[in-house]
């Protein structure tokens, strides 16, 4: 699927993932093998569940759990989201492959016992609730699984989280952003080579952020 085509797919989905972050999710997801399922916490009305489904399907096939308590966002009036999420994960034809979860993501990791092969985060953005996510999930990603976060350039929350936890860990490596999205595998354990270019990464992260403000504020 061409981002032509992805970004047609998503038309009248409303959301915050862009082009770029779509594409990006999409090719996280077609190269699914099938270790593992797809997680999904945070799904609003089925943007990046979309996308998400879609490149499983190009793929290996398997199932996308989309975990969201759909009550809504208290800034956008509250309004429960969960008919729109069907609607449009249907209007997509992906609803066969999404499993929703209507729980918080603490609930969901608790009782969930599939092995993960991706896991795409993007509840609560305040650092408590990032560092929760990551903490309840990161042991069921399987070796070789990916991790992505959205929103980790302008919102501290996920920033910190990526920093503390990609950039400085011994357990990922082939660190990569696109957009506001941050990337990385897992390993049992990384190389000092592999932290070393972990950390520069962060360095060109940092430069990187500057300039994706700067653009935004000269397209303003």
């Amino acid at each position: 699927m061409t981002r032509s085509e992805i970004t047609a797919l998503l038309a009248g989905v409303e959301g915050w993932l862009s082009a770029d972050e779509a594409a990006a999710l999409f090719a996280c997801a077609r190269r699914c093998h099938g270790r593992g399922v797809i997680v999904e916490i945070g799904s609003w009305k089925g943007r990046s569940t979309i996308v998400l489904a879609a490149g499983a399907r190009a793929g290996a096939g398997g199932p996308v759990y989309a975990v969201d308590p759909h009550q809504g966002l208290p800034q956008l009036g509250g309004e429960p989201t969960f008919a729109a999420f069907q609607a449009n994960i249907a209007a997509a034809g992906v609803a066969d492959l999404v499993r929703p979860l209507q729980q918080c993501s603490a609930d969901a990791a608790r009782g969930f016992t599939s092995p993960v092969e991706l896991i795409y985060i993007d509840g609560a953005h305040d650092h408590a609730a990032v560092l929760e996510d990551f903490t309840a999930w990161f042991p069921t990603v399987l070796d070789g699984g990916v991790m992505a976060f959205h929103d980790t350039v302008g919102y501290p929350g996920p920033r910190r989280v990526v920093r503390d936890h990609f950039y400085r860990s011994h357990h990922f490596r082939r660190i990569r952003f696109a957009g506001r999205l941050t990337y990385a595998e897992k390993v049992a354990a990384n190389t000092a080579r592999e932290r070393f270019g972990n950390r520069v990464r962060w360095w060109i992260n940092q430069l990187y952020a500057g300039l994706f403000f700067l653009v935004l504020r000269m397209r303003r």
